[in-house]
C-alpha cells in the first residue's frame, strides 16, 4: 500500500491524518473543496502547516509540498473531475473524511448534506469501483445511533431512528458502501467517530466554542440546561485508530468485505464537567447560558470499543484534562489570546 487518497485533507481530522501518513513515508494526495462552512483561513492555515502556500492553491491545480505529499482543491460533487482523478492516480487506498459536518446546520441547510454526503460520497465509491483499491475507509459518526436506548452504543445496535439529516446521510453512506462491497468486492471499513476534539479543531465544535467564550468573557450556551453527555475523543487517538485500520484491511477476510467500528474514548463526560476542564486549562471562570435541547441533538453518546480492541488491539487513551489543555494552548498560540 503506497499511494493513499485523503479526502477532506484541509479539515480537522483529515489534516492530522494527512500529516501522519506523509510522516510515515506514504505517497499521499489530499483533496478538499475549501468551502465556507467555517473560516476558510483556518483551513488554509492547516494546509500551510503541510507545506502548501495559499497563493498556489486553485481549483483543479495539483501542487506538491516540500514536506511531502500533494494537494488539489476539488469538489466531490464534480463527477467528471473525480473520474479523471481516480483514473490517473490509481490509488492503493482511500480514506474518505470529506463531508458536510454539523448536526444543527443540517436542520437549516439540508440540501448541502445531500450534495456532499450522498452525491459526493457516491462519486468516491464509483472511483473505487472503476479503479480497484486495496482498502476504502470512510468516516461515519456516532450520530447514527440516534435515539437508541442501548448504552453504551455497540456496532450491532439498531440504527433505525436517526434524529438529524446529518445522521441519516452518515447511515446512508454505510449502506451504500456495504452494497458496493457486496456487489463489487471493494474492501471497506466504516469508522464511527465519537465527538473528536483537539488542536486545529473546527470553530463549530464544543471545545472551540467553550474556549473562545471563556477567554472572551462571554456566556457559553449549554443545551438541555447542560444535562448532556459526550464521549469526547482526542484527535491523536482518532488518527492512530484510523491509521491502524487503514493499513490492515481485515474486512478482506469476510464474505462481504465490509466492517464498521466505533472509535471513541469509552467514557462519556457531562457538558458541565467539560466546561470545568476548560476553566482549569484557561484559569478563568465560565459564564453559562442554559438553554433547552435543540432539534437533532442527542442526550448522550457513549462508545463500546471492544470490537476495535479485539481486532486492532487499540483503545483511545488520552486523558480529557491533557487533551483540553493541548487545545487551549494551541488556541492561544494561533489566535494570540
Amino acid at each position: 500500500m503506497k499511494k493513499i487518497l485523503v479526502t477532506g485533507s484541509a479539515g480537522f481530522i483529515g489534516f492530522h491524518l494527512y500529516r501522519r501518513l506523509t510522516a510515515m513515508g506514504y505517497d499521499v494526495l489530499g483533496i478538499d473543496n475549501l468551502n465556507n462552512y467555517y473560516d476558510v483561513n483556518l483551513k488554509l492555515a492547516r494546509l500551510k502547516e503541510c507545506g502548501f502556500e495559499p497563493e498556489n492553491i486553485a481549483y483543479g491545480r495539483m501542487i506538491e509540498s516540500p514536506l511531502g505529499g500533494r494537494f488539489c482543491q476539488l469538489n466531490l460533487e464534480d463527477a467528471a473531475a473525480m473520474v479523471k482523478l481516480f483514473h490517473k492516480e490509481k490509488f492503493d487506498a482511500v480514506c474518505h473524511l470529506a463531508a458536510q459536518a454539523g448536526v444543527r446546520y443540517s436542520v437549516e441547510n439540508p440540501s448541502v448534506y445531500i450534495q456532499s454526503n450522498i452525491d459526493g460520497f457516491f462519486n468516491v465509491l464509483e472511483g473505487c469501483r472503476d479503479n480497484p483499491v486495496e482498502h476504502f475507509v470512510f468516516a461515519s459518526s456516532s450520530s447514527i445511533y440516534g435515539s437508541s436506548p442501548n448504552i453504551p452504543f455497540r456496532e450491532d445496535d439498531p440504527q433505525a431512528n436517526p434524529v438529524s439529516l446529518y445522521a441519516a446521510t452518515k447511515k446512508s453512506s454505510e449502506l451504500m458502501t456495504c452494497s458496493y462491497a457486496s456487489l463489487f468486492g471493494i474492501p471497506s471499513t466504516g469508522l464511527r467517530f465519537f465527538t473528536v476534539y483537539g488542536p486545529w479543531g473546527r470553530p463549530d465544535m464544543a471545545l472551540f466554542k467553550f474556549t473562545r467564550a471563556v477567554l472572551n468573557g462571554t456566556p457559553i450556551p449549554l443545551y438541555n440546561h447542560g444535562d448532556m453527555q459526550r464521549d469526547f475523543t482526542y484527535i491523536d487517538d482518532i488518527v492512530e485508530g484510523v491509521v491502524r485500520v487503514l493499513l490492515k484491511p481485515l474486512c478482506r477476510a469476510d464474505q462481504i468485505p465490509f466492517r464498521v467500528y466505533n472509535i471513541g474514548n469509552g467514557h462519556p463526560v457531562g457538558l458541565r464537567d467539560f466546561v470545568h476542564a476548560v476553566e482549569r486549562a484557561t484559569r478563568k471562570t465560565a459564564q453559562l447560558d442554559l438553554l433547552p435541547l435543540q432539534p437533532g441533538d442527542m442526550y448522550r453518546t457513549w462508545s463500546d470499543t471492544s470490537k476495535l480492541k479485539r481486532d486492532y488491539d487499540f483503545l483511545p487513551s488520552t486523558p480529557l484534562e491533557l487533551g483540553v489543555k493541548n487545545f487551549v494552548d494551541w488556541y492561544r498560540g494561533f489566535y494570540g489570546e
